[in-house]
């Protein structure tokens, strides 16, 4: 007897429980072909109490052969999934399913499942599918002529392909740039592995790599052990370096990946990584070892390459890193390298301690709305190449890593109240610092040949600390004509002590001696200053017929306060206040010292005025230009320090030098600036930058920058420095670009670096290739670096670690 039912019409789950299991049928068999495809497609996701809607232009019920049959245009709606067939078919004596015709899923996720067959039991548990489709959400594909699932845990794919590139609308049938072809791909859902047997590897429609059988870890299993995708290298110094890593997956918490390279020139290298998590944080522990077998291979002027002669050079190094949140506000955690030689992690290019400078440190933070704190204990390993030591001298020049210090520690407190006081806003800052460093860092005139005149100490031998507090009071003030008026009150207290070894008090009276001054290093002392000051803005608005507008501001600080306690000879420590750059950007600073060692003393006028402007076709510019005045007391920065901190600064004068910048922007992706330091008097140039860059709509990018410092012989700087750099990058089209960089060093005519490389990338593929030099500006020795990565999407990266200019 058969009963059929015509016009499209919504029918419950309940009437066609076959079709229910159709539903789910797509997600507990057919799933198991995306897996082989490294990307999961899962059992589609039903909210509990879901209900059936089935609509189709005819419905056949057979009670004779007991089947259900749903015909033309099918459309099974389901918890959020979407089945489209032309025909479903189930029969209730052998329950199986069959759903033919253009048939579609659709899940929840997005993923699209297609095949023109399926044939499978409703249990799951065994089935046949005939040429097997799938989307999967992020844009992956897979195919297969056949599929068939046995006991619920294995499927089998027959002549299976996969890909991560997109098909051409324009020639579906033609081939993607990469694809992996497999006779047979085998899904152990029990095992959680996925199986490859005589599959290829086509690059462009070609077979570029035959795999007699490989397997992969189940894509639901985030974390399996096995062999990750090997790496490849070259360095003039190491030679060609091959990596292949291991990884472990020892539990869902903690994991080991364990690398191996081999470099032509200087053997095997081993590295291990163990890393944990935690609710609340993580950590790692690396290390690295190698017995070089050419250490002759680096050159004289490097402590990597060890002792002369000695074929056994064994390097290595041990480092962790961990961060762990304490609660919502405060955070625990620490980043420590250890290593054999001062330059081990850089030169073998250890990854998260290959930096020229290495901070080791340990630390506290903590942030809660506008307060903050931060505790820390540092050291800093300097990863550079050091000179030969020169016939009289003490020690190498370029030898930083030996004279840096232990901070245990340095503390910053900064609080800002919510309630305002007197109108205004308040600020308290407190900063403390204890250093140990255990030898003396002192610099020599250059070119002495006795070296006996020390011109510098740029760190005490011994210890020291510094407490320091500071508040501030500003409120702002606007006048009916616009004028922006902003008194300040600020007082700052601290409190030193310094425990000097007698070579650092020697080395500092020969420094006091050759400079005419006095020398009185005390061994505690205390500090206060206390500023008042009052600052004008007068910001003007103009509007030109055009459409753009202008603002013109002009500025002027009067900050009076004492001088600066200790000033006029050598007599405090300078660790945290050595660099003095005096530019635009700094103009309107209260302090113009980078640090607390050094406080700004005297009375001072900053003088200046701001120009920003914007017009109607996109453009935009700023500027500002001006100068500082010392107008009453000792000039600080005219005062001599262990570092003389102030030379050169251009504010040891009454008038300092004049500061400026000026730049602009357009809508066509140009944009460049130029900022300078000129003198008092002559207007000559004392210090500019100046850059440009390019990257609109055109396929040609490009950034130029040019560097200019004046001589600065008490620095042991003898000689004008000029340095220039070139970057520019073009595509050839849609995914080919060739880019390229260079640095040229103007005073010494080195090119201190370059590099060259091009790219192809699209969607699922990318490989970059890049060539570079460095040469050291005295020897002049050239380190070449080849570099080269490919990436497939979903599959793996091969190549280099980082294809960037080193």
């Amino acid at each position: 007897m058969r009963t059929v039912l015509q016009g499209r019409r919504p029918i419950r789950a309940a009437l066609l429980c076959g079709v229910s299991a159709l539903a789910c049928l797509f997600a507990g068999s057919l799933a198991t072909a995306v897996p082989a495809a490294a990307q999961t497609v899962e059992a589609p996701s039903v909210p509990a109490g879901s209900q059936m809607l089935l609509e189709s232009d005819t419905l056949v019920y057979d009670n004779d052969n007991q089947t259900v049959t749903a015909v033309g245009g099918v459309q099974i709606d389901y918890g959020g999934n979407k089945l489209v067939a032309q025909r479903v078919e189930y029969d209730r004596k052998t329950k199986r399913l069959v759903a033919s015709g253009n048939a579609q899923l659709v899940q929840s996720d997005g993923t699209k499942i297609n095949s023109e067959h399926i044939d499978i039991t409703d249990d799951f548990a065994d089935g046949f599918v005939n040429a097997l489709r799938v989307e999967t959400v992020d844009k992956t594909y897979f195919g297969a002529e056949s599929a068939e699932r046995i006991g619920g845990v294995l499927t089998t794919f027959h002549n299976g392909v996969y890909t991560a590139c997109e098909p051409c609308e324009e020639k579906p049938d033609k081939a993607p740039i990469w694809r992996v072809k497999a006779k047979k791909i085998i899904w152990n859902g029990q095992k959680k592995t996925v199986r490859f047997e005589n599959s290829n590897f086509e690059f462009f429609g070609f077979p570029i790599a035959f795999l007699p059988a490989f397997e992969i870890a189940d894509p639901t299993v985030k974390r399996k052990s096995g062999f990750l995708m090997p790496g490849i290298t070259f360095n003039s110094k190491l030679g060609t370096g091959i990596t292949v890593p291991y990884y472990f997956a020892l539990s869902p918490t903690y994991d080991i990946t364990a690398r191996g390279t081999y470099y032509t020139n200087q053997g095997f290298l081993g590295e291990a990584e163990w890393r944990q998590r935690f609710n609340n944080g993580q950590y790692s522990l690396r290390i690295a070892g190698i017995d070089q077998k050419k250490p002759l291979k680096f050159d004289n002027y490097t402590v990597d390459s060890g002792p002369a002669g000695d074929p056994n050079n064994f390097r290595g190094m041990m480092g962790t890193k961990g961060q762990f949140a304490i609660n919502s506000r405060w955070n625990f955690g620490w980043d420590i390298l250890l290593q054999t030689d001062k330059n081990f992690s850089s030169t073998y290019h250890i990854g998260g301690y290959d930096a020229s400078v290495h901070r080791s440190e340990v630390y506290l933070t903590g942030l809660n709305d506008r307060n903050y704190f931060d505790l820390r204990a540092m050291h800093f390993e300097v990863q550079e190449k050091i000179l030969p030591r020169e016939e009289g001298a003490r020690y190498q020049t370029g030898a930083r890593d030996e004279f840096q210090p232990w901070v245990l520690p340095s503390l910053d407190y900064a609080y800002i109240p919510d309630a305002s006081l007197a109108g205004g806003q308040l600020s308290i800052n407190l900063n403390s610092r204890v250093i140990k460093r255990d030898r003396l860092d002192e610099a020599f005139r250059a070119n002495y040949d006795t070296f006996s005149e020390v011109q510098r100490v740029r760190g005490i031998e011994g210890d020291s600390g510094r407490l320091t507090a500071e508040a501030e009071w500003k409120r702002s003030f606007v006048t009916d004509g616009g004028l922006v008026i902003t008194p300040l009150l600020a007082f700052q207290a601290d409190a030193n002590y310094l425990n000097a070894s007698s070579d650092s008090l020697n080395a500092v009276n020969q420094m006091a001696t050759a400079q005419g001054v006095s020398a009185d290093m005390r061994s505690s002392f205390a500090r206060t200053m206390a500023t008042a000051g009052l600052e004008f803005r007068w910001p003007l608005l103009f509007t030109s017929l055009t459409g753009g507008s202008h603002v013109i501001e002009p500025t002027a600080q009067l900050f009076v306060r004492p001088n600066e306690s200790y000033v006029g000879g050598l007599r405090v420590p300078n660790e945290d206040a050595q660099s003095m750059v005096f530019d635009a950007t700094t103009l309107f600073e209260r302090d113009k010292f980078s640090g607390y060692d050094r406080i700004e003393g005297g009375s001072r006028a900053n003088v200046g005025v701001r120009y920003s402007g914007s017009y109607s076709n996109g453009w935009s510019t700023n500027a500002l230009f001006g100068q500082s005045y010392q107008i009453g007391g000792t000039n600080s920065f005219a005062e001599p320090d262990l570092v003389n901190v102030g030379a050169y600064s251009g504010l040891e004068t009454e008038k300092s030098d004049y500061v400026g910048l000026a730049g602009f922007t357009s809508p066509y992706g140009l944009s460049a600036s130029v900022s300078g330091r000129f003198d008092e008097q002559t207007f000559e140039v004392r210090r500019a930058e100046a850059k440009a860059a390019y990257s609109g709509s055109s396929p040609v990018s490009i950034s130029a920058q040019y560097a200019f410092i004046q001589a600065q012989p008490g620095y042991g700087f003898e000689e004008d420095r000029h340095e220039v750099s070139l970057g520019a990058s073009t595509r050839l089209n849609q995914n080919w670009r060739v880019f390229g960089s260079g640095t040229y060093d103007i005073q010494t005519r080195v090119l201190t670096s370059d590099g060259l490389g091009f790219a192809y990338d699209d969607e699922c593929f990318t490989y970059m290739m890049t060539v570079s030099e460095s040469r050291d500006r005295v020897t002049r020795e050239v380190t070449r670096n080849i570099g080269f990565n490919i990436s497939f999407r979903t599959i793996g990266d091969f190549g280099s670690a980082s294809s960037s200019f080193q």
